[in-house]
């Protein structure tokens, strides 16, 4: 296999690979600080210069405006002048708007609460499901609008609902059913009379576009954060790739598949040659962030979750010391202690109240480099030191269920908390040097438990309690 420099930066076995690979698709599979972004310029670069591709003829898609800039901004370093686009503004370039405007956020959140302010048949049914699944107003409430978007997502609309009433599922289900057809409805009247479209609508309306094309502008595409993929999106990649048979790069990583909740659909990844034919999975297979302890344990840890692609990690950095469980009762005390002779530093919580949990007022330390995250808004990042606060019993994993009514969308689990293992994978591998896993004594997480159940040996214990 031949060596391949990009930019004085000789590219790894796996990275070549990646780069010399003529398959009409291909999945590469990065997993955490591999390269992935490197990967994806070295590609674009060989293409353009020793492939002789036409720079116009390559597009990158990747999932939000931060990622592209992101993106962007690497290409620029490298001397790329190659377009990166969302999804959405991709669909959106297929399509002809007329006059149409972009939802806002807020829309289907506020004809749900006047829904539920204004409706009385709809109160007496709500009134009767919360009384029956003793579920909270402002958490069902947050399901609905969660379901209807999940919906839209996969591609279902109104009439899957309908057919789903239909069958033969429990009362509570119906009932549910009948709240959110009737939402829905509201939803998609309000949208018309508003000449809006919402974003999982600019999709299914590109993909039906595809279908009067003559023309397709590009020869490849290629996908960074594949396996946030939802339905709808694959739908509109596969359609262009059998009409216009285009080229298909796919650069993501299973392990790091954390939104589930937004309609990412893992399976896309996972089972990648049964989607997408004349296709070829080449796995990265080093990693240059983190520490070996922690690429062994995390491994281990996740590939626990049995949907997911085998894979062994390999890093040939060494840090001693470099996964730790802080017990503390005062998690603000404790935290400055861990932090005094530390710089650089990622403070991860499972959500916002986790991380609100640290008092961050103390000046003198105003000119450390640390940032606080939820763990889902870290993805991507790295940093020398990660400390992950709260990892208590019913917070990290949350405990928050689903009503069981997603099982006819998303169908179940097929492994005991599954994505917030896979969340919790992406916390502890943000950190090139050390991490800090911050719990309570008595109170642990079972993903604390299960560290120190399964590589105690490997693990630095320190109690501040």
């Amino acid at each position: 296999m031949p060596k391949i420099k990009f930019n004085d930066r000789t590219l790894d076995r796996y990275q070549t690979k990646a780069v010399l690979s003529k398959a009409k698709s291909t999945l590469v599979v990065a997993a955490a600080g591999s390269g992935k972004t490197f990967t994806i310029a070295a590609k674009i670069n060989y293409l353009v210069n020793n492939m002789n591709v036409n720079k116009n003829k390559i597009l990158c898609i990747s999932f939000t405006n931060e990622s592209v800039k992101d993106m962007l901004n690497i290409f620029e370093e490298n001397n790329l002048d190659i377009r990166v686009l969302t999804f959405h503004k991709f669909a959106m370039s297929l399509i002809d708007m007329n006059n149409l405007k972009i939802v806002y956020p807020q829309l289907l959140d506020y004809i749900t609460d006047e829904f539920f302010n204004t409706d009385n048949e709809l109160t007496i049914l709500t009134n009767d499901y919360i009384k029956d699944s003793s579920a909270n107003l402002e958490y069902l409430k947050k399901s609905i609008i969660s379901f209807i978007h999940t919906l839209k997502s996969y591609g279902y609309d109104i009439y899957y609902l309908l057919d789903l009433a239909r069958k033969n599922i429990t009362y509570e289900d119906k009932l549910l059913l009948t709240i959110i057809i009737k939402i829905y409805i509201l939803y998609e009247e309000e949208l018309y009379s508003l000449n809006m479209i919402d974003f999982d609508d600019i999709i299914i309306k590109a993909t039906k576009k595809v279908d009067t094309l003559n023309y397709f502008k590009y020869d490849y595409i290629i996908i960074d954060e594949y396996q946030d993929t939802s339905i709808i999106r694959y739908n509109l990649l596969k359609k262009l790739y059998d009409k216009f048979d285009i080229n298909i790069m796919a650069v993501g990583d299973d392990f790091q598949s954390i939104y589930k909740f937004n309609g990412c659909n893992i399976d896309l990844f996972v089972n990648f040659k049964r989607y997408f034919n004349k296709s070829k999975i080449i796995k990265l297979k080093y990693t240059y962030r983190n520490p070996k302890d922690i690429v062994n344990i995390s491994s281990r840890f996740i590939m626990k979750n049995n949907y997911q692609l085998r894979k062994r990690l390999i890093s040939t950095k060494y840090v001693d010391k470099s996964v730790n469980i802080i017990y503390t009762n005062n998690i603000t005390d404790t935290y400055y202690k861990v932090i005094d002779n530390l710089d650089n530093i990622l403070v991860l919580g499972r959500n916002n109240d986790d991380i609100n949990l640290i008092n961050k007022g103390d000046i003198s330390y105003k000119n450390k480099n640390i940032r606080y995250l939820t763990v889902h808004k870290s993805k991507g990042l790295e940093e020398d030191y990660v400390i992950v606060i709260n990892l208590i019993k019913d917070k990290f994993p949350s405990i928050n269920k689903e009503y069981d009514i997603f099982r006819y969308i998303k169908g179940k689990e097929k492994y005991p908390y599954e994505e917030e293992r896979r969340l919790f994978y992406v916390a502890i591998t943000r950190c090139k040097k050390k991490v800090f896993l911050f719990t309570k004594k008595g109170y642990e997480s079972i993903f604390i438990k299960e560290l120190i159940k399964d590589y105690k040996f490997k693990i630095n214990m320190f109690n501040f309690t």
